[in-house]
Protein backbone atom coordinates (compact mmCIF):
# COMPACT_ATOMS: atom_id res chain seq x y z
CA UNK A 1 0.00 0.00 0.00
CA UNK A 2 2.76 2.24 0.79
CA UNK A 3 4.61 1.61 -2.38
CA UNK A 4 1.13 2.43 -4.61
CA UNK A 5 0.97 5.63 -2.32
CA UNK A 6 4.72 6.49 -3.51
CA UNK A 7 4.03 5.83 -6.98
CA UNK A 8 0.87 8.30 -7.01
CA UNK A 9 2.71 11.35 -4.96
CA UNK A 10 5.42 10.90 -7.75
CA UNK A 11 3.62 10.22 -10.86
CA UNK A 12 1.30 13.71 -9.65
CA UNK A 13 4.57 15.41 -8.75
CA UNK A 14 6.59 14.72 -11.90
CA UNK A 15 3.18 15.68 -13.83
CA UNK A 16 2.75 18.38 -12.28
CA UNK A 17 6.00 19.63 -13.10
CA UNK A 18 6.37 18.48 -16.94
CA UNK A 19 2.55 19.48 -17.76
CA UNK A 20 3.55 23.20 -16.89
CA UNK A 21 2.51 25.21 -19.52
CA UNK A 22 4.48 27.45 -22.07
CA UNK A 23 4.62 31.14 -21.16
CA UNK A 24 3.97 32.49 -24.58
CA UNK A 25 4.50 36.22 -23.18
CA UNK A 26 8.01 35.66 -21.64
CA UNK A 27 9.32 39.26 -20.22
CA UNK A 28 12.51 39.06 -21.72
CA UNK A 29 11.02 39.18 -25.40
CA UNK A 30 9.60 42.69 -25.32
CA UNK A 31 13.03 44.39 -24.67
CA UNK A 32 15.03 41.95 -27.16
CA UNK A 33 12.51 42.91 -29.70
CA UNK A 34 13.00 46.44 -29.47
CA UNK A 35 16.86 46.09 -29.27
CA UNK A 36 16.71 44.99 -32.82
CA UNK A 37 15.08 47.57 -34.05
CA UNK A 38 17.02 50.62 -35.34
CA UNK A 39 16.77 53.60 -32.58
CA UNK A 40 14.82 56.73 -32.97
CA UNK A 41 11.69 54.56 -34.53
CA UNK A 42 8.65 54.21 -32.81
CA UNK A 43 8.65 50.44 -31.86
CA UNK A 44 5.09 49.64 -30.13
CA UNK A 45 4.18 45.89 -30.79
CA UNK A 46 2.30 43.75 -31.09
CA UNK A 47 2.40 39.87 -31.06
CA UNK A 48 0.39 38.03 -33.02
CA UNK A 49 -0.28 34.71 -33.63
CA UNK A 50 0.30 33.05 -37.62
CA UNK A 51 -2.86 31.18 -38.47
CA UNK A 52 -1.30 29.22 -41.19
CA UNK A 53 -0.11 26.17 -40.20
CA UNK A 54 -1.57 22.79 -39.31
CA UNK A 55 -1.01 23.18 -35.64
CA UNK A 56 -0.47 19.00 -35.25
CA UNK A 57 2.76 19.50 -36.86
CA UNK A 58 3.83 21.90 -33.99
CA UNK A 59 3.11 19.70 -30.63
CA UNK A 60 4.13 22.30 -28.35
CA UNK A 61 4.60 25.96 -29.73
CA UNK A 62 3.76 28.74 -32.17
CA UNK A 63 4.41 31.00 -34.67
CA UNK A 64 4.08 34.90 -34.48
CA UNK A 65 4.27 37.92 -36.86
CA UNK A 66 5.72 41.29 -34.76
CA UNK A 67 3.74 44.21 -35.82
CA UNK A 68 4.63 47.57 -35.87
CA UNK A 69 1.57 49.42 -34.17
CA UNK A 70 2.44 52.80 -35.78
CA UNK A 71 2.83 51.55 -39.50
CA UNK A 72 0.80 48.20 -38.99
CA UNK A 73 3.97 46.52 -40.49
CA UNK A 74 5.60 42.76 -39.71
CA UNK A 75 8.62 44.02 -38.25
CA UNK A 76 9.77 40.54 -37.04
CA UNK A 77 9.17 36.70 -36.88
CA UNK A 78 9.04 34.97 -33.53
CA UNK A 79 9.15 31.03 -33.01
CA UNK A 80 7.93 30.31 -29.40
CA UNK A 81 8.41 26.29 -27.67
CA UNK A 82 9.50 23.90 -25.60
CA UNK A 83 12.48 21.28 -26.68
CA UNK A 84 10.81 18.16 -25.09
CA UNK A 85 14.01 15.73 -23.66
CA UNK A 86 13.32 11.88 -22.92
CA UNK A 87 12.51 12.24 -19.29
CA UNK A 88 9.65 14.93 -20.44
CA UNK A 89 8.15 12.21 -23.00
CA UNK A 90 10.28 12.09 -26.59
CA UNK A 91 14.13 13.34 -27.34
CA UNK A 92 14.70 15.91 -29.53
CA UNK A 93 18.60 14.98 -30.20
CA UNK A 94 19.14 13.05 -33.53
CA UNK A 95 21.33 9.61 -32.42
CA UNK A 96 20.61 7.16 -29.76
CA UNK A 97 20.85 7.85 -25.83
CA UNK A 98 24.45 7.33 -24.53
CA UNK A 99 23.85 5.03 -20.72
CA UNK A 100 22.58 7.04 -17.97
CA UNK A 101 22.04 10.35 -20.33
CA UNK A 102 18.77 11.69 -19.29
CA UNK A 103 17.17 15.43 -19.53
CA UNK A 104 14.06 17.07 -18.86
CA UNK A 105 13.20 20.17 -21.10
CA UNK A 106 13.37 23.69 -21.87
CA UNK A 107 11.37 27.07 -23.27
CA UNK A 108 12.82 29.37 -25.73
CA UNK A 109 11.79 31.87 -28.37
CA UNK A 110 13.67 32.75 -32.18
CA UNK A 111 13.40 36.00 -33.06
CA UNK A 112 13.48 36.29 -37.40
CA UNK A 113 14.29 38.77 -39.34
CA UNK A 114 11.35 39.56 -42.36
CA UNK A 115 14.40 37.63 -44.43
CA UNK A 116 13.84 34.03 -41.97
CA UNK A 117 17.38 35.29 -40.78
CA UNK A 118 17.78 34.24 -37.27
CA UNK A 119 18.18 37.61 -35.00
CA UNK A 120 18.27 36.04 -31.52
CA UNK A 121 17.73 32.94 -30.02
CA UNK A 122 17.13 32.91 -26.18
CA UNK A 123 16.25 29.95 -24.06
CA UNK A 124 13.82 31.60 -21.05
CA UNK A 125 13.06 28.34 -18.93
CA UNK A 126 15.45 26.05 -18.28
CA UNK A 127 14.12 23.28 -16.36
CA UNK A 128 16.47 20.50 -16.04
CA UNK A 129 19.02 19.87 -13.46
CA UNK A 130 22.19 19.92 -15.74
CA UNK A 131 23.32 21.32 -19.24
CA UNK A 132 22.66 24.78 -18.18
CA UNK A 133 25.50 26.05 -20.57
CA UNK A 134 23.59 26.12 -23.56
CA UNK A 135 21.60 29.14 -21.80
CA UNK A 136 24.91 31.08 -22.23
CA UNK A 137 24.05 34.19 -24.38
CA UNK A 138 27.62 33.66 -26.05
CA UNK A 139 26.45 30.13 -26.86
CA UNK A 140 23.29 31.13 -28.47
CA UNK A 141 25.24 34.12 -30.46
CA UNK A 142 26.18 31.43 -32.82
CA UNK A 143 22.61 30.83 -34.63
CA UNK A 144 22.51 34.44 -35.33
CA UNK A 145 22.32 34.70 -39.36
CA UNK A 146 21.15 31.17 -39.79
CA UNK A 147 18.91 30.76 -41.90
CA UNK A 148 16.93 27.82 -44.19
CA UNK A 149 19.66 27.70 -46.89
CA UNK A 150 22.23 26.11 -44.48
CA UNK A 151 22.33 23.17 -42.28
CA UNK A 152 23.51 22.70 -38.06
CA UNK A 153 25.91 20.44 -37.58
CA UNK A 154 26.79 19.98 -33.40
CA UNK A 155 30.83 19.60 -33.86
CA UNK A 156 30.51 21.61 -37.15
CA UNK A 157 29.22 24.83 -37.42
CA UNK A 158 27.51 24.32 -33.35
CA UNK A 159 30.06 23.78 -30.34
CA UNK A 160 29.57 21.14 -28.53
CA UNK A 161 29.64 21.27 -24.89
CA UNK A 162 30.93 19.15 -22.66
CA UNK A 163 28.22 17.76 -19.93
CA UNK A 164 25.36 19.49 -21.73
CA UNK A 165 25.06 17.27 -24.40
CA UNK A 166 21.31 16.06 -24.82
CA UNK A 167 20.69 20.02 -24.68
CA UNK A 168 23.19 20.94 -27.46
CA UNK A 169 21.57 18.43 -29.61
CA UNK A 170 17.74 19.51 -28.94
CA UNK A 171 18.50 23.26 -29.63
CA UNK A 172 20.18 22.68 -32.79
CA UNK A 173 17.88 20.11 -34.13
CA UNK A 174 14.78 22.27 -32.83
CA UNK A 175 15.88 25.58 -34.64
CA UNK A 176 16.70 23.93 -37.73
CA UNK A 177 13.47 22.53 -38.21
CA UNK A 178 11.83 25.74 -36.99
CA UNK A 179 13.47 27.95 -39.28
CA UNK A 180 12.51 25.74 -42.33
CA UNK A 181 9.14 25.67 -41.02
CA UNK A 182 9.13 29.83 -40.67
CA UNK A 183 10.32 30.18 -44.02
CA UNK A 184 7.22 27.93 -45.22
CA UNK A 185 4.91 30.43 -43.45
CA UNK A 186 6.65 33.54 -44.75
CA UNK A 187 6.11 32.44 -48.45
CA UNK A 188 2.65 31.19 -47.69
CA UNK A 189 2.15 34.86 -46.57
CA UNK A 190 3.42 36.33 -49.19
CA UNK A 191 1.53 34.84 -52.03
CA UNK A 192 -1.13 34.85 -49.98
CA UNK A 193 -0.67 38.75 -49.17
CA UNK A 194 -1.72 38.19 -46.13
CA UNK A 195 -1.37 40.84 -42.58
CA UNK A 196 -3.87 41.04 -39.95
CA UNK A 197 -6.52 38.90 -41.78
CA UNK A 198 -3.92 35.97 -41.57
CA UNK A 199 -3.20 36.36 -38.14
CA UNK A 200 -5.04 34.70 -34.97
CA UNK A 201 -4.53 36.05 -31.31
CA UNK A 202 -5.40 32.84 -29.02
Amino acid sequence: MIKVLIFILGFAFSTCIFAQAIDFNPKQIHSDIEKLQVSGIDTGIEILEIGLYNNNIVEEGKFFNVMNKSTDKIINHLYIGRVNSCRAGGCSIDRELIDNETSEYFDYYILFNLDCKISKVRIYNYQASHGQEVTSKNWLKQFIGFDDKSTLKVGKNVDAISGATISVYAITNDIESKTLLMRKLINTQRELGYEHSSLSTQ
